[in-house]
């Protein structure tokens, strides 16, 4: 089946590290994220569109800057959390290890929540190292 695809990009800036981990991304690092959006669908809109630019960007971009953007994302078992709540600082949760796999996941899940049909979400933590995570549902 032929399909159609836009692609958004929107960066921002996030800490984390990993559990369970014996690398150097075991500690508190940072990242200038690149997030990469593609919307698919099997025929264009009225318009001549598979999404408007600008409508992926307002959902995507606003649900990053409130919850990921300039944060340190750290998953719920990490021991640095309760001290970082305490003590103020950004901090945005996850269940799972803060890892580019379980971040573009959770990136991607929410905009399918708020509405967007997106078929994959890429998020580069270094200009050559990225992760994907792809929905099957997309492009209908």
């Amino acid at each position: 089946m032929s399909q159609f695809k836009v692609t958004k990009q929107i960066e921002f800036c996030y800490g984390h590290r990993l559990l369970n981990y014996d690398g150097k991304c075991k500690h508190l690092h940072g990242h200038n994220g690149l997030l990469e959006i593609d919307v698919a669908a099997g025929s264009l809109d009225a318009r001549g569109m598979v999404a408007d630019f600008g409508d992926i960007k307002d959902v995507v971009k606003e649900w990053v800057d409130t919850n990921m953007d300039h944060q340190m994302i750290l998953s719920k078992d990490d021991p640095i959390l309760k001290l970082l709540l305490d003590l103020n600082e950004p901090v945005y949760v996850m269940d799972e290890n803060p890892t580019a796999e379980n971040i573009a996941k959770r990136i991607h899940e929410e905009a399918q929540n708020a509405g967007l049909d997106i078929m994959e979400t890429r998020l580069w933590e270094t200009p050559s190292s990225y992760a994907s995570y792809t929905s099957s549902e997309s492009g209908s």
